[in-house]
């Protein structure tokens, strides 16, 4: 999600400085090379043998989960689900080119990446004919949807009404027509992967929950009535990404369902809140224990697929 906030992406400039174990030595993609073998669950024969491609934003990067690797600006952790989901299935050929503040454009196109360090090239370039599994996690930055709601709504929480939710219709129109164009670019997306990669199994990873609309607490504040509606929201970004899979012929890992009950003020929360913390998770984003969950429903959804 972009700044993915602004606001985060703030934070982060200011934490460059003491990210552990990070280097921002290279542009090119992180990639894993190593002698694990397959394990036995892995979805088919040779899956050690696979091309991974691992393209998204920030949700997807997972910076400070929990080492950090600048990555020139993209601050993609050595503990996101691409990782993880390699680790699982002993795949050793992996392009993750997951990049903090990405949106749409950025698949195709050059992306600016935060506290100035220039652009990264159009991730698409790791979608090769012969990659075998390409993931996607994208669209919750398009339009500025989560960075107004993480940056500025946010600061409106004292304020009556919706506050949040007005604020997002005078800048950018009715959040069902965002929704709509959401769609059809992050189907535009799945249909570019699937030229360049006619063979992969393509997996587009949606985003979980932030906010319960019952239970409201400081580590996410916001107006009693942006509450409700910002929880529509992200129900429906989720139905937006439903649709964009369909649309552009790939499986879906519903992380919103997945993580009903895990929302920032719960007991159990996937996501952190406002305040970042360099060993666990950057603010308003997913702690390791979503990262696991989003890697072992992607091992579900390959499963599914192979038998």
């Amino acid at each position: 999600m972009r700044a993915d906030l602004s606001l985060t992406f703030a934070s982060l400039v200011l934490v460059l400085g003491s990210v552990a174990g990070c280097s921002g030595s290279t542009a090119e993609p992180s990639t894993t090379d190593s002698s694990r073998s397959a394990t036995s669950t892995g979805p088919s024969d040779g899956v050690d043998r696979w091309r991974y491609a691992a393209l998204g934003d920030s949700y997807t990067a997972a910076p400070f989960v929990p080492q950090t690797d600048l990555a020139e600006g993209c601050f993609r952790s050595t503990g996101n689900y691409p990782s993880l989901l390699a680790d699982d299935l002993g795949i050793t050929r992996v392009n993750d080119v997951s990049c903090g503040g990405a949106d749409t454009d950025d698949i195709a196109g050059r992306q600016a990446v935060a506290g100035g360090r220039g652009t990264q090239p159009p991730q698409i370039r790791v979608v090769r004919p012969d990659s075998d599994l390409v993931t996607l996690g994208i669209g919750g930055n398009d339009e500025n949807l989560f960075a107004t709601l993480v940056q500025e709504c946010t600061s409106l929480a004292e304020g009556s009404g919706t506050p949040c939710l007005d604020l997002r219709e005078q800048r950018e129109g009715g959040t069902a027509d965002v929704l709509r164009r959401t769609t059809a670019r992050v189907a535009g997306v799945l249909q570019l992967v699937h030229q360049r990669a006619p063979e992969a199994r393509v997996v587009l990873v949606g985003y979980p929950r932030l906010v319960d609309a019952d239970r409201p607490c400081a580590r996410i504040p916001l107006a009693p009535g942006d509450l409700p509606a910002v929880s529509a929201l992200e129900r429906e970004l989720r139905d937006a990404l439903a649709a964009a899979a369909d649309q552009g012929d790939a499986a879906f890992v519903d992380m919103y369902a997945l993580s009903e009950g895990h929302e920032i003020c719960s007991d159990d929360p996937w996501v952190n809140g406002w305040r970042t913390d360099e060993s666990r998770a950057l603010a308003y984003h997913p702690f390791a224990v979503e990262q696991r969950a989003a890697a072992d429903a992607i091992g579900q959804v390959l499963m599914e697929d192979a038998s």
